[in-house]
């Protein structure tokens, strides 16, 4: 089965509600052999959600997951900004409730200490970590992680299962950040299909390192499939990839 560890929740989908637009995703996925989505942040999207905004695009992914419950797999959205509100989050959708895992975007770094409780309390649910990590020659927006940032946080605890997501835009520099530390997986997603990619990660790190995902709807399922099927690795190390990986990943 194909995995997609990266599709959200966006307004631009069709649909008058969080289930009809989970099912829009899911039918266009399926077209290109596609399984299994996980879900994460609602909509409008906001670079620093106040606890209210956390807990408001929560439960439109709770409402996806529970209307197509054998399609998707729900990660809990929180923010570094509101330790204590992420933190009743993390206990409300992933212990008391049926999501998997934990999504953070931007509004604080994820090297910064301050961050820890969330990552404390990940650890004891055993739960994977997606970190959204960019480099820009633009400037990064306000907390924005790169993988160096995901690198630091994987000394910290190196127990936690942690996914640098985007490979940091620059994957050549994103590779390179989190070599050394095993636990880091690299998310593959949300990026151009550039020839190399894929190739160098499995050289550098390992099949058992790289997580596919798509980061639909803002990047189209096939360009994204084609960073993989396209690539000049063997078929173990696609299956690996395209599936595989996450499945272990999300393990309870």
């Amino acid at each position: 089965m194909i995995r997609d560890l990266h599709c959200h929740l966006s307004q631009s989908l069709p649909g008058d509600s969080p289930a009809e637009k989970a099912r829009h995703l899911i039918k266009v996925g399926q077209r290109l052999g596609i399984g299994h989505f996980c879900l994460f942040m609602g909509y409008p999207f906001l670079t620093n959600p106040s606890p209210e905004d956390l807990r408001r695009q929560n439960d439109q992914v709770l409402e996806a997951v529970t209307a197509h419950p054998d399609y998707l797999t729900g990660f809990v959205y929180l923010s570094g900004e509101h330790v204590a509100a992420s933190l009743e989050e993390l206990n409300r959708c992933v212990r008391d409730g049926p999501m998997r895992g934990i999504k953070l975007w931007v509004a604080r770094r994820c090297s910064d200490p301050a961050m820890d409780p969330i990552f404390r309390r990940a650890e004891e649910l055993n739960v994977v970590v997606f970190q959204h990590t960019w480099l820009k020659v633009s400037g990064q927006l306000p907390g924005e992680s790169t993988p160096d940032d995901v690198a630091a946080l994987g000394a910290r605890f190196p127990g936690m299962k942690l996914i640098c997501g985007h490979s940091g835009g620059d994957w050549e520099r994103g590779i390179a950040a989190i070599r050394q530390h095993p636990q880091i997986h690299l998310g593959i997603g949300g990026s151009d299909p550039t020839a190399g990619f894929v190739e160098m990660a499995v050289r550098e790190l390992g099949a058992a390192r790289i997580v596919w995902g798509s980061d639909a709807p803002g990047r189209s399922f096939a360009s994204q499939l084609a960073k993989v099927t396209g690539a000049p690795i063997d078929e173990a190390a696609k299956r690996l990839i395209l599936g595989d990986n996450l499945a272990r990943l999300l393990q309870p």
